[in-house]
């Protein structure tokens, strides 16, 4: 069984009715039991393709969100081998919320920076449920330095709620950490290429994410603020996120009609939780496509595309 969303209890309802079956596949009467599975597998998938054919953005922000969603922990294990883990900002600790280190991506070797948000009790509040403090952006700046240094193109996973609003964190300059991330990814020298694989919000995505190719995942959302948060301050209701995520245009499919991002990765039915290993291929395809159009590019031509990029934002809108 699935976790599912409140919005999929149409299909919950008929898949449970399958597994009830499944148990009673015996017998007699398994060739009537069959063509019902039969029956039911189909009108499930069905009810699915209808649900994910118009899902509102408050919808997609349940999918975004959704705790069987592959995590960056996920992506490295599929997409990168000899992952070497760099741990530490060299002004004040480590910080788990940030994942980053240097591998080989297609054989060659690749830098990446990634949110992680941990998947149980113990691994979300180890990872501080993906939001980074100021010595989780200046790790990334680290290994961005390290990247440029050694002539090695980066990759980022973008998956936060934003960066960690805590008082120690604002003692430690939270603020000045995610601006310098920000300046280090717009003067790289070597490609830079994001991708937001879930949750991508405010500052605390962006400063890992103004990149030469941002990519989104088709059911990941990227904004300024949290529904909710946006709620709370236009409305003094946090109830009515709904109503703010549908007028932030914070999808996949909104940020490419606005030319914010640069192409949406297709997940599989239902959602990446429901085919982690279709949904990281195809990422992979599409992350290896942007890799191959960067590389030819010089140092300054890639820093000037990445500034005129962000510069166009806006324009045409």
């Amino acid at each position: 069984m699935h976790n599912y969303l409140d919005f999929e209890k149409p299909v919950a309802d008929l898949e449970g009715q399958i597994i009830e079956l499944r148990k009673i596949e015996t017998g007699e009467d398994a060739v009537k039991v069959t063509d019902e599975i039969d029956r039911l597998e189909k009108r499930s998938r069905e009810a699915l393709e209808d649900l994910y054919k118009k899902l509102t953005p408050w919808q997609k922000t349940q999918v975004a969100r959704h705790p069987d969603r592959p995590h960056c922990v996920d992506y490295l294990a599929r997409l990168i081998t000899d992952f070497v883990p760099l741990a530490g900002d060299r002004y004040f600790a480590e910080d788990y919320a940030v994942i980053a280190g240097f591998g080989r991506f297609d054989g060659a070797p690749v830098a990446v920076i990634g949110q992680e948000k941990g998947s149980d009790t113990q691994s979300r509040l180890k990872h501080n449920f993906g939001m980074a403090r100021p010595e989780g952006y200046r790790k990334a700046v680290r290994i961005m330095e390290l990247a440029e240094r050694f002539d090695i193109p980066v990759l980022t996973l973008v998956d936060t709620a934003g960066a960690y609003p805590g008082i120690g964190a604002e003692e430690r300059g939270q603020a000045e950490a995610i601006a310098r991330s920000i300046e280090a990814c717009l003067n790289l020298r070597v490609p830079l290429v994001s991708l937001v694989i879930g949750e991508g919000g405010s500052g605390g995505a962006m400063a890992i994410a103004a990149a030469n190719r941002v990519l989104m995942m088709e059911h990941s959302i990227y904004n300024v603020i949290a529904p909710e948060a946006g709620a709370s301050i236009l409305y003094r209701d946090a109830a009515r996120a709904r109503d703010v995520a549908q007028a932030m245009k914070m999808t996949a499919q909104d940020l490419m009609g606005f030319g914010i991002i640069d192409a949406m990765v297709e997940e599989p039915l239902g959602g990446a939780h429901r085919g982690p290993p279709t949904a990281i291929d195809a990422a992979a395809a599409q992350i290896r496509r942007s890799f191959g159009e960067l590389t030819p590019l010089s140092g300054e031509e890639l820093k000037r595309q990445r500034r005129e990029k962000f510069l166009a934002i806006g324009r045409n809108l």
